[in-house]
């Protein structure tokens, strides 16, 4: 079925209503708890952080929307960057959130640094987006964990985000990547997805001349954003 070009817009709109629905229902939860008279002190401290990272992954979501929405209007420069780097920024940023679930977050690291190709703050938000999916579908007291590999024949570096989730289905990934280009795809895998957190990571990455694919394991699976590398030597 062919779609025209309303089609095509309402369909992101449609899935951001979806993937807004449940840290907008987390964050009423946490208030009305916090409406309890028999809570301590403490106890309130830490609802309102957790209220706090909530929001606060929610309004990620509404900016990469808004983002992608407009990245045929804009210009994005590219640079050499350090991915584990990069990694690590995210990984403080984001640990509060991780630890209020029960979670972690830690970085592979490597003994010989690489550089890559990317508009950093695209290459972000695609971090950030796989890494807020696996928040959501890893299992509780399991890490998180973000890999950088190369890939010295294609003369390019993949940045990955593997978690302890649903298993993928071995022909799921080919079928879905076929049509993330015209709209937001279900992971049947993990129902509660709407596809578009990956939409918009393809989107990011075909504007930086890279691409986005998934590792299937038996116990979860890696989503990852593959760019080309800098031939620029690293200093770090």
């Amino acid at each position: 079925m062919h779609l025209g070009d309303g089609e095509r817009g309402v369909l992101p709109l449609v899935a951001a209503a979806h993937e807004l629905k449940s840290p907008l229902a987390l964050l009423r939860q946490l208030l009305l708890q916090l409406q309890s008279t028999t809570l301590r002190p403490a106890e309130k401290a830490v609802l309102i952080e957790r209220a706090i990272l909530t929001s606060e992954r929610g309004l990620r979501l509404t900016s990469d929307v808004t983002k992608a929405a407009r990245l045929e209007d804009a210009l994005f420069t590219l640079e050499p960057i350090n991915p584990e780097q990069l990694c690590l920024d995210i990984v403080t940023e984001l640990q509060p959130l991780f630890a209020a679930h029960g979670k972690t977050m830690t970085v592979k690291s490597r003994r010989h640094p690489l550089l890559l190709v990317a508009n950093r703050d695209l290459l972000r938000r695609i971090v950030v987006g796989f890494s807020d999916n696996a928040l959501r579908y890893s299992g509780e007291n399991t890490a998180v964990e973000l890999q950088i590999q190369a890939f010295k024949n294609a003369g390019t570096v993949r940045l990955g985000v593997r978690d302890y989730g649903p298993a993928l289905s071995s022909d799921m990934w080919r079928t879905l990547q076929k049509k993330l280009r015209t709209s937001p795809q279900s992971v049947h895998a993990r129902p509660e997805s709407s596809g578009l957190g990956l939409y918009i990571a393809s989107q990011f990455a075909e504007v930086m001349g890279g691409r986005i694919g998934a590792v299937r394991h038996r116990d979860g699976a890696t989503f990852y954003v593959e760019l080309q590398a800098s031939t620029q030597t690293s200093l770090l």
